[in-house]
């Protein structure tokens, strides 16, 4: 395997030794980038900042590019069989090393397991370990990249660990009686590093064991002067501790040094607090712990279980229920410290190790007063017994390390609001909120009275409004308790106001406001400013993006993010189907970040971030097949987000809109209510060609409603005018609910629309309004005025240089002409409207117009070159997802094998009837059952046919087409004629009419024919 050593100047070798040159200065120090975040992405925007220090030239991003390919083609040429490497993911590159493959982390898992022998008392074996791992240096961490900006934090950090494991190699040797041989190397370490107090501990310790106790005295007044003269502090209590066992010489040299503490025989410590009475709820949870941490054999290694979650969650709770719960398998005692981590000053492990060694029956004055000793004496005493050891609430692995036993016998159980990483072989569960019906059961018994019994639904109600918050349950349980006249009703009433529901969730020393603000204020100014201003969004999730535009510096947003992660002030949701990491706030913590952000600030970030969204959506939507619409942007002002684009590029458009849709139209309700009405409808109309290509016709039309209010409400007629046109084209195809007909109430409204974009000197927009005319008109039977109107947008188009709306005022034309009888004239426009379609880019207009050429060459009996047509409009559809226009060339195609006389035509009509109806498609219920009922007429199905066609009529009553009406009656006409003429008679003889009405002399003569058959037979 390869080898990259970073542990000194940036070597990479090959499986075999060799040195591979890896190319010129900056490839370099993008390669030690990505080695030192393997497995980790890179994103574009960090690796061009790092390698030019914050000033990169116009050519940066494709420099960067070529640095990637060559360093690709050279990793590549040393193992030719391995995975490409580095691998481009969305939003930046990815290194994946096998381990061992790179000497950082080759250092840091010596350094660990040297650690973890050192804590387990394997002073030969830590100190080998330790040995290894410092060998790895050959200087300072990339010395030849120094001088990048970027490098210093991993400089100090690792510098940092290299002295700390350095230290460690020290404490193991001391044990191991090298002290005469240390005491040398301690003289150089304290004079080289003069603030480190543990090299000083260890000197004293070290020449106090060598029988110079004289020279110990005089290097802790040397350190003191060092400390007092450098930072006016005096040293640590340990140090100070040290310091009176030298004075009064009682620290007894040799290679053990093991306090001599006998515990007083019989004691078996029982420090668990109470366990809660009323615990409810966590069955799984509680399974499983119960199984890691009492195995049904003795393990290997220590069982470490632990226990994270946000806030008020119930990781106390549980943790104290379980190990009451298990308590007899520990005959030896259970040990219990609150390690208070969310405190500003938690107790110091030495503390708590001199707790539980008075516990274990260690006289007070025998306690160590070394750190290390303590913990020494503290596994020395638990080797051998089984012992159940209970951390809560821990904010670190530096508070848990030293409190870890040494022997498989015992188990830890440890509490924190981040997963501590760090502690090795842990198994962590995540609490997650409860579940309604267990919120509900938590409730029950916190009142304990009927209440809950006989108001369930208000009881749910509460709980939901406590997000399902253990605590919060317990605290609104409790109100109830102290107010037995309150019914349920009246508390859930009080928490439905958002503004007040933080001060209802508190009594006593219950506060969730207070639970929350200990992980507030853990979090540094930065992670909380990005707090409060995400909390501002009533959104479901948000991808990660989010934060770049709303921190003060975009360069930091990861990592404040990755903070508010572990401190479970913020849940990682996953990744969608973007690649976006997303991210989502419990309610009650979005409400407390809202508490704390100042209210002059928060309309500037709901304005940027909305910005945010409307400016990603308006580079995607272009891309979106759809309607073809006059683009109208709104005032809203958008940040820059070309990072955000090109993290998308190669995306399909649907992907992402699949991806934030549900997020976007929370952002437009929240932007509707708040006052940004501009954003509001800019961003609605960005999704309108989302929603019709997924069929969510439903969606579109509420979205499209509230944006039109929010606009009228301020005055916003071009805002007003751009949902009203979508309003428009979505509810005549698919409500039912309104009175009178579609096409004819989509008439009056396409005149209004027309002059309101008249009146704001938007010509796009005018021709589409002018389109909408032309199919209402065309429905009515005046095909005169719809050819007009449809002539009139082609020329606004024309002049507006719209060519969607060109597309669609030739498709107007098609269907005005056809309907007239003028079929060649038809066809000649769709032909031109398939130029703009494919010149526009637009597949979805595209396969419209394939669609009604399948239509025009079917109705003309030229049924292969229809079906062509057809058939290249269903791929298309089907390729995008366009359930819409699919299922109009499933009808068209139904019909055209109907005509045809094979046998293919009804399952297509069933499957297009039943995917009109999932997706509210009115108008096409309609034509789909009137084919369906011809279908069963041709068939000799008349019963059927006729079930289909009442159906079928009566949606057509509500559509307010003429000719598609009147056809569906002669047809109900016709199943009807041999079991109810009457009816039959009166259906044929009002599609006579309206037949005549749409100026259709010849349909009209032909259902005269089918009415004077019936007389006939009658």
């Amino acid at each position: 395997m390869l080898v990259f050593r970073l542990l000194g100047s940036l070597e990479v070798r090959d499986p075999g030794g060799a040195l591979v040159p890896v190319g010129r200065r900056k490839q370099r120090a993008l390669l030690a980038m990505l080695v030192l975040r393997a497995g980790s992405v890179v994103r574009v925007d960090e690796m061009i900042e790092a390698l030019w220090d914050g000033r990169p030239p116009s050519s940066a991003r494709a420099n960067l590019h070529s640095y990637v390919s060559s360093l690709r083609q050279v990793l590549d040429r040393v193992t030719p069989d391995g995975p490409a490497r580095p691998l481009k993911v969305p939003g930046g590159y990815r290194l994946d090393l096998a381990p061992g493959e790179c000497d950082v982390g080759v250092f840091e898992t010596l350094a660990a397991e040297g650690r973890r022998a050192l804590d387990e008392w394997r002073h030969l074996q830590a100190a080998e370990r330790l040995a290894r791992a410092l060998g790895l240096w050959r200087g300072p961490l990339l010395e030849d990249l120094a001088d990048f900006d970027w490098l210093a934090p991993y400089a100090t950090r690792l510098d940092e660990a290299r002295l700390a494991a350095l230290e460690d190699q020290v404490e193991a040797r001391l044990a191991l009686g090298e002290h005469a041989g240390l005491a040398v190397e301690l003289a150089a370490l304290t004079t080289g590093h003069p603030l480190r107090e543990r090299f000083w501990g260890q000197y004293i310790r070290a020449l106090h064991r060598s029988g110079a106790r004289a020279r110990a005295l005089g290097a802790y007044d040397d350190l003191r002067h060092v400390l007092r003269s450098e930072l006016g502090v005096e040293p640590s209590a340990a140090l100070q501790e040290l310091h009176r066992g030298l004075l009064d010489d009682v620290l007894a040299p040799g290679p053990a040094d093991v306090p001599a503490a006998v515990p007083q025989a019989g004691v078996t410590p029982a420090l668990l607090p109470p366990a809660v009475p009323d615990f409810t709820g966590r069955r799984e949870e509680v399974r499983l712990l119960r199984k890691v941490l009492t195995p049904s054999a003795q393990p290997i290694g220590l069982t470490v279980a632990g226990v994270t979650g946000m806030a008020g969650i119930g990781k106390t709770t549980l943790a104290v229920h379980v190990a009451h719960s298990i308590a007899g398998a520990y005959p030896d005692g259970q040990m219990y410290a609150n390690l208070a981590g969310t405190d500003a000053t938690p107790p110091d492990p030495t503390e708590v190790l001199g707790r539980f060694l008075r516990a274990l029956g260690v006289p007070s004055q025998a306690v160590p007063a070394d750190a290390v000793e303590r913990a020494e004496l503290y596994r020395t005493l638990l080797a051998g017994r089984r012992m159940l050891v209970v951390l809560d609430n821990a904010a670190t692995e530096r508070q848990v390390r030293p409190l870890l036993p040494g022997t498989p016998a015992c188990t830890v159980l440890v509490t924190s609001r981040s997963r501590l990483s760090g502690i090795e072989g842990a198994r962590w569960t995540e609490l997650d909120v409860l579940p309604g019906d267990e919120g509900v059961r938590l409730l029950s018994r916190v009142v304990a009275d009927a209440r809950i019994e006989e108001q369930p639904g208000d009881a749910a109600a509460i709980v939901d409004r406590c997000g399902g918050l253990p605590l919060a349950v317990r605290i609104a349980g409790a109100r109830l308790t102290s107010r037995p006249g309150w019914t349920l009703a009246q508390l859930a009433s009080q928490l439905r106001d958002e503004q007040r529901r933080l001060d209802r969730l508190g009594i006593g020393d219950l506060q969730v406001r207070a639970s929350l603000a200990l992980s507030y204020e853990a979090l540094d100014e930065p992670a909380r400013r990005l707090f409060r201003r995400l909390g501002l969004f009533d959104v479901p999730d948000f991808p990660d993006w989010l934060a770049t535009v709303l921190a003060d510096d975009p360069r930091t947003a990861g990592r404040d993010l990755d903070r508010l992660v572990d401190a479970h002030m913020l849940t990682m949701a996953g990744t969608d189907a973007a690649g976006q990491l997303r991210y989502r706030f419990h309610d009650l913590v979005r409400l407390f970040a809202r508490e704390q952000t100042p209210r002059d600030e928060a309309d500037d970030v709901l304005g940027r971030g909305f910005g945010a969204w409307l400016a990603v959506a308006e580079q995607l939507e272009p891309r979106l097949p759809g309607p073809c619409f006059a683009p109208i942007a709104g005032r809203a002002p958008r940040p820059a987000v070309p990072d955000i684009v090109a993290d998308l590029v190669g995306l399909d458009p649907l992907t992402w809109f699949d991806a934030e849709q549900a997020t976007l139209r929370a952002a437009i309700r929240q932007a509707c209510a708040a006052g940004h009405d501009e954003v509001a409808f800019d961003l609605a109309q960005r999704m309108e060609k989302y929603f019709d290509v997924r069929g969510l016709q439903a969606d579109w039309a509420a979205t499209n409603r509230l944006a039109l209010a929010a606009c009228q409400a301020a005055g916003n007629v071009r805002g007003e005018a751009v949902m009203l046109r979508g309003l428009i084209d979505v509810t005549t195809w698919i409500e039912t609910d309104h009175t009178g007909a579609a096409m004819t109430r989509a008439l009056t409204e396409a005149a209004r629309l027309q002059e309101l974009f008249r009146s704001v000197g938007e010509l796009g927009g005018m021709a589409d309004a002018a389109v909408m005319r032309s199919w209402s008109l065309t429905a009515m039977g005046r095909h005169a005025a719809a050819i007009d109107a449809a002539t009139e947008s082609l020329g606004w188009a024309d002049t507006a240089g719209h060519l969607g709306g060109q597309a669609r005022a030739h498709v107007a034309l098609a269907v005005a002409l056809g309907e007239s009888g003028r079929l060649p004239e038809a066809v000649g426009h769709l032909f031109q409207a398939l130029s703009c379609a494919r010149e526009l880019g637009n597949p979805r207009y595209e396969a419209t117009v394939l669609q009604f050429l399948g239509m025009g060459h079917s109705e003309a009996g030229q049924f292969d070159v229809a079906e062509g047509f057809l058939t290249e409009s269903l791929a298309i559809t089907r390729r995008h997802g366009d359930v819409y226009t699919e299922v109009l060339s499933m009808i068209t195609m139904a019909r055209l094998h109907l005509r045809r006389g094979d046998n293919q035509a009804h399952p297509i009509a069933v499957a297009a009837l039943a995917l009109s109806r999932e997706y509210r498609m009115t108008h096409h219920t309609a034509d789909a059952l009137g084919v369906l009922g011809e279908i069963e007429l041709a068939a000799g199905r008349p019963a059927e046919a006729a079930v289909h066609l009442r159906e079928s009529v009566a949606l057509w009553r509500t559509r307010g087409w003429l000719s598609f009406h009147a056809a569906a009656l002669v047809l109900l006409g016709r199943a009807l004629a041999d079991t109810d003429p009457q009816a039959a008679g009166a259906a044929v003889r009002e599609a006579s009419g309206l037949f005549r009405q749409a100026g259709d002399t010849a349909r009209a003569e032909d259902a005269d024919a089918v009415l004077a058959a019936l007389h006939k037979t009658v």
